[in-house]
């Protein structure tokens, strides 16, 4: 994909194929000099709306689909990707596609037709996932109690449900914290009573920087986990 106008970070590849783009800036068409324009094509340069680059007769399928979007693009036999810079992130992302309306009716139909099958599909994986989020959670609680004997056991579970919630971004998603890694088991532990056994929030909520905050509750943290029966809580709790 060519280098929208105006935005200077490289674009990453999206494959071989046609790449239209959600501009972040107002953009005029070079051609018909239409605009502000919701979808733009580069070429050579510059800026096309969809009309000036046989574009037009495309329409435009958001992702969040993933069946509907395959099929659609399989009964298309022109598809675009739609993209939109990401400031914060530094890089292109995907929106969704555009496609023939025609192959885009037969995409929802194929997927009117198997609506119930994919359903049921949808809610045995569901249950798995479950399953195996269950007993990850319950590992990582008994992880907690062989490292801190001490501490309450719903209290353990309470933490390990919380670190290993699917797709928190948290540590018991992360690579160590599936693998139970005593440091991220303890990181884990020292969050939650840095947020529930000390006034950590409170300090935040009136505007004292992070770092300060943390090293006026270190000693609190400290002598919870000393509690539960940790041996290391002073350095736990910086």
């Amino acid at each position: 994909m060519q280098q929208v106008c105006g935005s200077s970070p490289p674009t990453p590849p999206f494959g071989t194929g046609l790449v239209a783009v959600q501009p972040s800036r107002r953009r005029h068409c070079a051609g018909c000099r239409r605009g502000p324009l919701r979808l733009l094509v580069v070429e050579d340069g510059a800026p096309r709306c969809l009309g000036c680059a046989d574009l037009g007769h495309l329409v435009f399928l958001p992702r969040g689909d993933t069946a509907l979007t395959r099929r659609a693009r399989e009964e298309s036999t022109l598809c675009v990707v739609v993209v939109r810079f990401n400031r914060r992130r530094g890089r292109y992302e995907r929106q969704g596609v555009l496609v023939e309306e025609a192959g885009l009716a037969r995409a929802e139909a194929r997927c009117l037709a198997d609506a119930e099958a994919r359903g049921r599909r949808r809610a045995r994986d569901a249950r798995r996932r479950a399953a195996q989020d269950a007993r990850f959670a319950e590992a990582f609680a008994e992880e907690i109690l062989r490292l801190f004997p001490r501490c309450p056991r719903d209290r353990a579970r309470t933490i390990a449900a919380h670190a290993s919630e699917r797709g928190s971004g948290r540590v018991g998603r992360s690579a160590a914290g599936r693998l139970l890694s005593g440091g991220a088991v303890v990181s884990a532990v020292v969050a939650s009573v840095r947020h529930l056994d000390t006034p950590y929030d409170e300090l935040l909520m009136c505007g004292v920087p992070r770092r300060e905050a943390r090293q006026r509750i270190t000693a609190g943290v400290a002598a919870v986990l000393r509690e539960w029966g940790w041996e290391e809580a002073g350095a736990a709790g910086r």
